[in-house]
């Protein structure tokens, strides 16, 4: 998109999400097997060829991610005044 229209950006990105008061032990056993599993080298090409890539990291990497999305996407709602119907 951003060939067609200078500055323009969009992208996607999807993650995994447990209950706030889910147990550390089991947040930290869900991310390191989602991580692992984001290193296959086979899972890796599948989503190089569908144009994506991976982005393994902690939950507080992930929470940071959310949290900057949210303001980000937060400024372009209110700049064009997008309200919901």
């Amino acid at each position: 998109m951003s060939e067609f229209l200078p500055g323009y950006e969009t992208s996607s990105w999807y993650g995994v999400g447990a209950p706030e008061n889910t147990p550390a032990e089991i947040v930290e056993l869900l991310n390191k097997n989602i991580n692992a599993a984001l290193d296959d080298p086979v899972l890796k090409v599948r989503i190089a060829d569908a144009g994506g890539t991976t982005l393994p990291g902690s939950p507080s990497d992930f929470r940071k991610l959310v949290v900057a999305e949210t303001e980000k996407w937060g400024k372009v709602i209110r700049a064009a005044n997008i309200k919901a119907e």
